[in-house]
């Protein structure tokens, strides 16, 4: 079926990230892997391609745009190569609507041009050990001093993605106690800069998957936040959080999309090549049936990621919209990488090929932002049930 979704603009922006990713990525990606991180000088690279000022205002060095598009191909094109970008797009899709959202005009005028040409990367600190998907469950607290000038932050924080290469982290804390009718009340946003003293970074997790991405856990003792740092209004936060909730969504959704349709070329590639009793394995009527049963999966999956694309940016994708979408394709690429990575029998164990990768990487889309079953919750109570 002919997809809509992108036009001339778009696609010429894949090309040029296509022969990137080839170019900066492909060769180098295996040392990152077993490095277990991306190397802070390739966010240079990003931001001279353009990648972090998409949705920038041209004022602070952007191109001015209000699209999720580019995000879109970003997904597909890294996919595609069985490659990412290590936690960067947490700086984009998960920091930027924050800064656009609350920043004031001389916050921006701080942040946003340091933010496009990467000499700042950000990142977004919510989860704590022990709390989980219950952010009104956090004991993170930021004080303000007796002459108002600054906040004291103290607590900590567990798998922050772009941790460790972050330079500055959007820190929710608590700034009042909650109340017996919101317990959601009381939690407030700081930008905080990782050059504080007082702020460490703890270890850099291990994870199954996502083995690029740097994921940390940080501590804050006594953290003197300045009171211009402040984002938005004191003890709002959660309010702001529940904003931008549809966005992150969205984003695990495309991009788990992204890899079924991935797994789907990578299997079929190598069932191609693979000759097992003197015939290729794609000539077995099983392999045949298998790899169309996924294709058809992918495709109501890319119907699904694409009209959220389409609401998203059109500012008219709900809570419970982006939480369907999520769900759905998440799902759906769980069992398509599963059924591709089989295809591939025991080479399909290996890391050595993207498949093994794609397997790891692509777990997590069911927990984080909200695990499906909070999936299931929300879409439940939108339903009045």
């Amino acid at each position: 079926m002919r997809r809509t979704v992108f036009n001339e603009d778009h696609e010429a922006f894949r090309e040029t990230l296509r022969a990137f990713i080839e170019a900066e990525v492909v060769p180098v990606f295996d040392d990152w892997f077993q490095a277990g991180i991306v190397p802070r000088e390739f966010y240079y690279k990003l931001a001279e391609l353009g990648v972090f000022g998409i949705n920038v205002d041209e004022e602070y060095g952007g191109a001015g745009l209000e699209t999720h598009k580019f995000e879109a191909i970003q997904y597909e094109e890294t996919a595609r190569a069985g490659v990412n970008f290590g936690g960067s797009g947490v700086h984009v899709l998960l920091a930027l609507p924050y800064i656009k959202m609350l920043a004031t005009e001389d916050q921006k005028k701080r942040w946003l041009p340091k933010f496009v040409s990467a000499e700042e990367m950000w990142a977004i600190a919510m989860t704590e050990p022990g709390t989980g998907s219950d952010l009104a469950g956090m004991k993170t607290t930021a004080k303000l001093s007796e002459d108002g000038t600054h906040y004291v932050l103290n607590g900590a924080k567990t798998f922050i993605t772009g941790g460790v290469h972050a330079d500055r982290v959007i820190v929710c804390a608590r700034t009042a106690p909650a109340t017996p009718e919101d317990r959601r009340h009381g939690i407030s946003l700081f930008a905080v800069d990782t050059k504080s003293e007082g702020y460490s970074i703890g270890r850099k997790l291990d994870k199954l998957g996502l083995r690029t991405s740097d994921t940390a856990e940080l501590a804050f003792v006594d953290v003197k936040v300045p009171a211009e740092d402040l984002m938005g209004e004191e003890n709002k936060g959660f309010y702001y959080l529940g904003k931008n909730l549809a966005s992150e969504r969205w984003g695990i959704a495309f991009g788990a999309y992204a890899q079924a349709k991935a797994a789907v070329e990578f299997a079929k590639k190598y069932t191609q090549d693979r000759t097992v009793f003197g015939q290729p394995v794609a000539a077995f009527q099983n392999t045949k049936f298998e790899l169309a049963a996924c294709k058809a999966e992918v495709d109501a999956a890319e119907a699904v990621a694409d009209r959220a694309l389409e609401a998203l940016d059109a500012g008219e994708l709900t809570a419970a919209e982006a939480a369907s979408a999520k769900l759905f394709c998440t799902e759906v690429a769980h069992r398509v990488i599963d059924r591709c990575l089989q295809l591939h029998g025991g080479y399909g164990y290996m890391n050595e090929y993207p498949i093994a990768r794609l397997y790891a990487d692509n777990r997590v889309n069911r927990i984080y932002g909200g695990t499906s079953e909070i999936m299931k919750t929300i879409i439940a109570k939108d339903m009045g049930l």
